[in-house]
């Protein structure tokens, strides 16, 4: 692998179809059924910039359609992020050489639909192979347009493939007609006048040469910040006096420093307080011992003590429900928030709503969670950081460890955890679904739609009870 994407790619002879654009490989059996489907996918990946991550998504979309038929014969493989992704399928097989964990096969025979692995690092040389394949022709590379054959057909009325979409270049301004305010007398022979490009900025691909591919930025919301706690705070205004003023001689606002301060009544003590014994010391007052569950009691249901959440910096609303300090309405009974009304404190926090995934199961938004097909061994998971959330696809898209869910103060965050099949984002009043970087951290927006590998998708709801 070079920094390019790919070296030097020589074709293996066989009875297959071979195909490389870009750095993108593909081998597929004879008679393969989604054979052009499969071409198709390298061409669009090819032309849209896509890595090996992407094209290997894309096959997996193709093979998911046709589940009910016989896995077909197929081998991809492809750069991305300094390291390969590959995808084989049926009695073909992807052989690795050089990779940072030592030479290793990747073969379809054993998986039930596909098998896909993503290798992290340098990679010498990868061998997609189909059955009966033989040795390569130093003579042959795909990157160079030579292959060993018998002869060359070329069909002039046929219309041909091209692995980029051609990019319009500006063609130069023709001269200006005779009396025209900027033209000149001839004085020999005509040249064609180039308007003046002015110096293009940092970043920027000179003139006449097509700018790289860039996907859109992903969603990124402003940083929580805490409001000042302990500073000087301003007393809320007073009424006027009046009808419905504060009576007579009652003062207007605090009193001034070092002025005598008012009597403060002692609260009445409750069955939870401590009380104070004479000798000036704290003892707890014994409770009384909860009843014993009876089991014969059917009335009785098991129902999991509700969880306190981390202490954060919150308002409320006048109905006493504790909210997100950014929010214009209450999450709970909606009335308005006028935060300079309110006061910020810190509390525990509430469930910040639910992840309602396709087939009807909720997440409550209240901790971490790990989601995958075999989440339960994630060490998150194992040292009480998280909790498992196990999501599975009849295509076989979603990795063992796939997604991390992360809260941080009022903000919900997703972790790819390095899937093979990626992790989508739609944010809400957006068509479009967007890559999300492996191992960062992306905060969503309620409404957002999350898609896991190909085919599962999960929609972030806010709403949640009092």
């Amino acid at each position: 692998m070079t920094e390019q994407g790919a070296g030097v790619v020589r074709p293996l002879p066989g009875d297959g179809v071979v195909a490389h654009l870009n750095g993108l490989a593909l081998v597929c059996g004879p008679g393969s059924a989604q054979v052009e489907e499969l071409l198709d996918a390298v061409r669009e990946t090819a032309e849209n910039g896509g890595d090996g991550r992407a094209l290997v998504r894309k096959v997996a979309q193709v093979l998911a359609r046709s589940m009910n038929d016989e896995p077909p014969t197929i081998a991809v493989a492809g750069p991305t992020g300094g390291g390969v992704a590959v995808l084989v399928s049926g009695a073909a097989s992807a052989h690795l050489f050089g990779a940072p964990d030592g030479d290793f096969v990747v073969s379809g025979q054993d998986a039930l639909t596909w098998a896909d692995r993503l290798v992290a690092g340098p990679v010498g040389r990868v061998e997609l192979r189909l059955p009966g394949s033989g040795p390569s022709s130093p003579y042959s590379r795909l990157d160079g347009g030579v292959v060993a054959g018998g002869g060359a057909e070329i069909d002039y009325t046929a219309t041909g493939h091209t692995m980029h979409r051609p990019h319009p270049i500006p063609q130069p301004s023709p001269p200006p007609q005779p009396g025209h305010p900027y033209a000149s007398q001839p004085s020999g022979p005509q040249q064609p006048m180039i308007p003046h490009q002015p110096p293009p900025p940092p970043g920027v691909p000179p003139y006449g040469q097509p700018a790289p591919y860039e996907p859109p930025p992903p969603y990124e919301p402003a940083p929580y910040e805490p409001p000042p706690m302990g500073g000087p705070m301003q007393p809320p205004p007073h009424p006027a006096p009046g009808p419905f003023g504060p009576p007579p001689g009652l003062p207007m606002g605090p009193p001034p420093m070092g002025a005598p301060q008012p009597p403060v009544a002692e609260p009445l003590p409750t069955q939870h307080d401590d009380r104070r014994h004479d000798s000036g010391h704290f003892e707890p007052q014994p409770q009384p011992e909860p009843p014993a569950d009876d089991p014969s009691d059917s009335t009785q249901m098991d129902a999991a003590p509700e969880r306190l959440g981390p202490m954060v910096h919150g308002v409320d609303c006048k109905n006493d429900h504790f909210n997100d300090p950014r929010a214009p309405y209450c999450a709970v009974c909606g009335v308005p928030l006028s935060t300079r009304d309110l006061v910020p404190y810190k509390g525990p926090r509430p469930a910040l709503g639910v992840l309602l995934l396709d087939d009807g199961m909720a997440l409550t938004l209240d901790s971490d969670y790990i989601l995958g097909r075999d989440p339960e061994r994630a060490p998150e998971v194992q040292s009480g950081d998280a909790r498992p959330a196990r999501v599975t696809s009849p295509d076989g898209s979603v990795s063992r460890r796939h997604l991390r869910v992360t809260l941080e103060n009022w903000d919900v965050n997703l972790i790819d955890l390095g899937s093979v099949n990626g992790t989508q984002i739609q944010p809400p009043g957006d068509p479009n679904f967007y890559d999300i970087p492996p191992n960062e951290s992306v905060t969503i927006m309620p409404g957002t739609t999350v898609r896991v590998g190909v085919s599962r998708t999960m929609r972030f709801e806010p709403h949640r009870s009092a």
